[in-house]
This record gives structure tokens, C-alpha cells and sequence, in this order.
């Protein structure tokens, strides 16, 4: 089955919202205009660069998606310092990265909050790309697949077909995040196949073909083609690299190939 590619920039916390539009801008006239028709592309700003990341690509008719990097899984609340996905909702985003490795190695993210993320972003007909990855103590000790298809287990209970087969899972070794350190494309390719396979196991085939699998993980312009010509990755999550529009649109044009 053929799935379009996601390409997806998480700047995590990097760039001011002046910095975010002329980011933006520069990237968009990096990337030839057809590229877009093979591959969609979501920029995850700072909470603060998301009203004018969203004002540019409505007002400029950019080829570009608005993603968030995290939200509560309420609407309202006392929850200082959170964000409703009602909220970003109403800002047209598209894509909210939930249980990325650093929200749960640094904040203390669990399964369960990450499976009701899920559940609330696609309440506000959001996409959620639900990360999941290893350690690299457990990929020494041969507990990746246990790892990763327990968390995916959890982040998916109560899901329906329908709403699996509508949503983003991003395989992310927590150990090439930031590190330079890539899984080779054959074994990103392992992993994100049996993803899927666990997902055909649990649900049908039409569901398994449908979802979209991202690897992400000292993604560049350099490894980017080699990863996602492998039949069970669908694009890419990528950090570093995507704070750097030249470096960012190349990579873009090579998972677009």
C-alpha cells in the first residue's frame, strides 16, 4: 500500500517566533513546489511561534502543516504551564507529537497520560504522532521490541481501528536522539515492520497498511533517502536537522525521491 510520506520538524524548544516566521519562509523557498505533491511536511514550533507559524502558511498559502509538540489531555483546568488541545484546535493544528522520549525520560510522561493525549487529540480531530523507542541499555539487552510493542500496546488501548489507522506512530531509539548515533536503515526498518505487524495482530490488514510509521533519531539530508526508501517507514521526525532550513529542505527533497 502506498502512504505519503510525513516529514515532520520538531524544534523543540529553538527558535523565537520572529526566528520561526523567517524559518519558515526560507524553507518554503527551499523546497521546489512539486516536492509537495509526494510528501506533507508539519512544523512543530515552541507554543509561542504557533499563532504565527499558522498566520504565515494561512496567509501565504504555504505547503506546510502546523504540529505542536505536546498538549494535556484536557481542555481546561488548573494545570498551569499546560496546553488544551481545545487550544490548538482552534490554531488549525494538524499534528500534536505525543510521549516524545524527552517528555517522558525528562518529565515523567507514562503510558496512560500518553494514551489519554492520544485520545484527546483525536477528540479535537487532530492527528497524534505517538512516539515510541528504546534506551540503549535495553537495545543492549534485547528488549526493544518488548519496549517498544508494550508502549504501543498502552498508547493504543481503547483506540478503535479506524482511529488507529488515522493516526501517526514515530519509532524513536531514545539513544540517536541528539547523539548523531543512527539506527541503520535496516534495522529502523525491523522495528517500524513489527509495528506494524503487532498492529495487523491486533486490529486487520486494512489497519495495519494504513498507519503511517515514522522513524526519527539524528534524522539528516544524508541518511534521509536510505531510510525512507525501506517499506515500513513513512517518514521521518526529525530534531536537529530541522532547524536548519537548507539542510531541512534537502532532507525533504531526498524523502520525497
Amino acid at each position: 500500500m502506498s502512504r505519503t510520506p510525513l516529514i515532520s520538524g520538531n524544534w523543540k524548544m529553538n527558535l523565537n517566533h520572529f526566528e520561526a516566521i523567517q524559518t519558515v519562509q526560507k524553507l518554503h523557498y527551499l523546497v521546489p513546489k512539486e516536492v509537495f505533491d509526494r510528501v506533507d511536511v508539519s512544523i512543530h514550533g515552541p507554543f509561542t511561534d504557533l499563532r504565527s507559524i499558522q498566520t504565515l502558511i494561512e496567509s501565504d498559502e504555504l505547503d506546510f502543516l502546523v504540529g505542536a509538540q505536546h498538549c494535556h489531555w484536557e481542555d481546561s483546568g488548573a494545570f498551569t504551564g499546560e496546553v488544551s488541545p481545545a487550544f490548538l484546535a482552534k490554531l488549525n493544528v494538524r499534528y500534536v507529537i505525543a510521549g516524545h522520549s524527552e517528555r517522558r525520560e525528562l518529565f515523567g510522561e507514562t503510558d496512560e497520560m500518553v494514551n489519554r493525549k492520544v485520545a484527546a487529540i483525536q477528540h479535537h480531530e487532530m492527528v497524534p504522532i505517538m512516539c515510541c523507542g528504546e534506551t540503549l541499555a535495553e537495545r543492549e539487552a534485547g528488549e526493544t521490541e518488548s519496549k517498544v510493542l508494550g508502549q504501543i500496546t498502552a498508547g493504543l488501548a481503547g483506540r478503535s481501528d479506524e482511529q488507529i489507522a488515522a493516526l501517526v506512530i514515530a519509532y524513536e531509539p531514545i539513544w540517536a536522539i541528539g547523539t548523531g548515533q543512527t539506527a541503520t536503515a535496516d534495522d529502523a526498518q525491523s522495528v517500524c515492520a513489527a509495528i506494524r505487524d503487532h498492529i495487523r495482530s491486533t486490529t486487520d490488514d486494512a489497519t495495519a497498511d494504513a498507519v503511517r510509521i515514522q522513524y526519527g533519531g539524528s534524522v539528516k539530508a544524508s541518511n534521509a533517502a536510505e531510510l525512507m526508501s525501506q517499506p515500513d517507514i513513512d517518514g521521518a521526525l526529525v530534531g536537529g536537522a530541522s532547524l536548519d532550513p537548507d539542510e531541512f529542505a534537502r532532507l525533504i527533497q531526498f524523502s520525497a525521491s
